[in-house]
């Protein structure tokens, strides 16, 4: 371990930056650049990228320094001395890159303004302007009768773009005006203009004008602004100022020049805004307004500086960069001097604030640079990896494999490392989704006696990558092989199913797409009647299908509908619905027979059952007349056995289906094998109660009556000696039997 190792700040640094310059032209230009840190340092330029050779024009000096004899800026080959310079420092530590310097050469226009003659009266106001471009800014100065302005007298005021303005005109005032312009690199003059001065001071009354308002500036902080507003009218206006966004101007380094030009020293970023002048005639609220822009750049300046850092091998290292400025500064990292490329262990977040190096090693030991750059200008700042590794450290583990299990489960394995084993306090499984960034990785600890992991919660049909580490107190091991399995496919999960009954041969079935069901290709609908083992289907529904019409059903026996998701794992769960269409059809049941002398239960018997129960009646008298005729002494069936073997078999009305299961006919108790013609019976009863004779069910027509007799030869009448006399039941009579003519209307 680097236990004594200098600082990074030690190791190598700058102390002395180059600075952006203005040369002028066949002049010497010196670019300085010193540095610290452990010798031997090697100290090279650049010029816009390129390698700088020493040459007769342009040389390093002892101190690092370049020395350029005679700066051009067009030379005889086409070349310039115009550019962007920086230095570079070297170590057995790393390599590191000052900020950016721009030299310019000093240059001077002509004047693309000259002032213009004019004639103004008396008490007015006169404006004379000049502009001339020039590197340096060329100061402008003003000459009246080729004499310098007189800058005491208040009436004069001359603003810093070449603009003069006079007022309260007088007599006096009227001269020849010239202004000339100055940098390092030239002095120039501008035409002359004559101003003349005309009348006596009118009295007559005029609206405020603005005669110039505020220009649009873009400067750099500490400079000073000035927004220039000049108005006329009679009376004379007062001109003010605000903030459009209605924020205070503020007093500090605030000043008004002449009569209404707004001066502000010492700009910051905060005086940026857009800028209202207002002319008012005095004790009215009639005014005249003009705005302007002031941009206020920043260079770009560190917040939080890059720290230097020790990582040991195979861990993690982060570099934060944050810096400001207006407009907000662009981030560029180097490592070494070169252009910081990202890869797979190397990423850059946050607008490129964050440097992240996952798994270092060895090669990544460098000196990393944070370069800051805006329009207003550059800054650098720097700091150095230092990977640890301790000798004995265990060898990579061996063997790595991964198994998958489920859709959500992989069990990965290794054998123990080859070397320096003794020490290991456990090992480090790291676990990401092959597709995801480095920074999306997981871990998971395994003590030192374990060499398998079941790794959970994985995500179906996705591909992950793992390695393992073996760890001891003193660091970690070298990686892994890395190897990558991808998890089983997973079928969708069951839909969620809903019958709805349209009409007596039609059912709806609709369900609810839903994200639960995963990826799914489409759907597989299946249907048949419950007694029957053949589906109907598959009817295949694409995947944005939710409903089906299932038509051309029998309105008398239930059916099963099921449905299922599927796709290219196979098809899921199916989900299982019973619908019987017995609603639309009318409900009707047998009413119970022969017992004469009953009260009606249900006060809501239909016309249908009242007649039927008559003709009931009045078949059980003729037939009790006509036994009692021909002499028979016969013991007939008790009204309650007839009851029993003709009525519909009674089930609780809480476990009776909501669409009123109709049964019609009876058998005889001694041959409830044999079926009975004109049967009408939901399946599932039918089965239940009947499980030897499910093969015939006859339907009747929709909304039609089914009338179901017992024939006479279903009857059976026994002879019996006069002695002794037949004993009947409790509260049973002897009755004549006589067929059934329709079913009562069951409440």
């Amino acid at each position: 371990l680097c236990l004594l190792c200098p600082s990074a700040s030690a190791q190598l640094a700058f102390v002395v930056e180059p600075s952006d310059d203005i040369v002028v032209q066949e002049q010497p230009l010196i670019l300085y650049c010193q540095v610290e840190g452990i010798q031997p340092i090697t100290i090279t330029w650049r010029k816009n990228g390129v390698m700088i050779v020493d040459s007769e024009n342009a040389f390093m000096l002892a101190n690092g320094s370049l020395y350029v004899s005679r700066f051009q800026r067009v030379r005889g080959d086409g070349s310039s001395d115009e550019g962007e310079y920086d230095c570079m420092a070297q170590n057995h530590y790393g390599l590191v890159v000052s900020r950016k310097a721009k030299i310019q050469a000093a240059t001077m226009s002509d004047f693309h303004i000259h002032p213009q003659n004019a004639v103004v009266e008396e008490g007015g106001v006169a404006r004379f302007q000049c502009q001339i471009h020039g590197l340096p800014e060329p100061v402008i100065l003003w000459h009246k009768n080729s004499m310098p302005v007189n800058t005491d007298n208040e009436r004069y005021t001359l603003l810093p773009k070449g603009v003069l303005q006079i007022t309260g005109l007088r007599a006096e005032d009227s001269g020849i005006f010239h202004c000339v312009a100055t940098n390092i690199a030239n002095v120039k003059f501008s035409r002359e203009a004559r101003l003349t001065v005309s009348g006596s001071h009118s009295t007559v009354y005029k609206d405020p004008m603005i005669l110039v308002g505020p220009e649009n500036l873009t400067l750099t902080v500490h400079q000073t602004a000035v927004l220039e507003c000049i108005a006329t009218g009679n009376p004379r206006p007062i001109v003010s100022w605000s903030r459009l966004d209605g924020r205070p101007i503020g007093v500090e380094g605030i000043q008004v020049l002449g009569t209404g030009n707004l001066m502000i020293s010492d700009l910051t970023v905060q005086h940026s805004g857009i800028y209202v002048c207002a002319a008012n005639k005095p004790g009215t609220r009639v005014r005249r307004t003009a705005q302007g822009s002031l941009v206020v750049q920043a260079p770009a300046e560190f917040v939080q500086h890059p720290q230097s850092i020790s990582r040991p091998v195979g861990t993690t290292a982060i570099f934060t960069c944050v810096a400001q400025g207006e407009p907000p500064p662009q981030i560029t990292w180097l490592r070494n001097g070169q252009i910081l490329e990202t890869s797979d262990h190397i990423k850059l977040k946050n607008n490129n604030s964050t440097l992240s190096i996952y798994g270092i090693n060895q090669a990544d030991e460098a000196i990393y640079q944070c370069l800051a750059e805006n329009s207003a200008g550059s800054t650098q700042a720097s700091a150095r990896l230092t990977v640890l590794w301790a000798d004995g450290l265990p060898s990579p583990p061996q063997g790595v494999r991964a198994e998958t299990v489920s859709a959500t489960t992989i069990q990965v394995s290794w054998e123990k490392p080859l070397q320096n084993t003794k020490e290991i306090i456990g090992y480090v499984l790291h676990i990401r989704k092959a597709a995801d960034p480095v920074e999306m990785e997981y871990q998971e600890a395994v003590s030192k006696s374990t060499f398998q992991q079941l790794v959970t919660d994985l995500e179906p049909s996705t591909s992950y990558s793992f390695y393992i580490k073996a760890y001891t107190s003193r660091g970690a091991s070298k990686a892994s092989e890395v190897t990558v399995v991808s998890t089983l496919g997973e079928v969708p999960a069951m839909p969620s199913l809903f019958i709805k009954v349209i009409n007596s041969t039609t059912v709806q079935a609709t369900w609810e797409p839903s994200i639960k069901l995963g990826q799914h290709e489409g759907f597989k609908l299946y249907y048949r009647k419950v007694h029957l083992s053949q589906y109907t289907g598959p009817v295949l529904l694409a995947s944005n299908v939710t409903a089906y019409n299932i038509t051309h059903l029998d309105a008398s026996v239930v059916y099963e509908v099921k449905l299922l998701a599927y796709n290219q794992h196979g098809d899921g769960n199916s989900t299982v619905r019973f619908v019987s269409l017995r609603e639309t059809v009318e409900r009707t049941v047998l009413n119970p027979p022969c017992d004469c002398m009953k009260d009606e239960q249900n006060n809501k018997t239909s016309t249908t059952g009242i007649i039927i129960g008559i003709h009931i009646g009045v078949t059980c008298i003729i037939f009790c007349i006509l036994f009692l005729m021909f002499g028979y002494r016969g013991r007939l069936l008790m009204c309650k056995n007839v009851q029993e073997q003709l009525s519909t078999p009674q089930i609780p009305r809480s476990q009776r289906s909501a669409t009123g299961l109709v049964l019609n006919g009876a058998t005889r108790r001694d041959r409830d094998d044999r079926d009975l013609n004109g049967k009408q019976l939901d399946m599932n009863e039918l089965e239940r109660l009947f499980p030897t004779s499910p093969s015939q069910d006859l339907s009747a027509p929709h909304d039609e009556t089914q009338i179901s007799t017992l024939p006479l030869d279903e009857f059976s009448i026994i002879e019996e000696q006069p002695d002794p006399l037949p004993e009947y039941p409790h509260g049973s009579s002897p009755a004549a039997l006589a067929p059934d003519h329709g079913p009562a209307n069951e409440g």
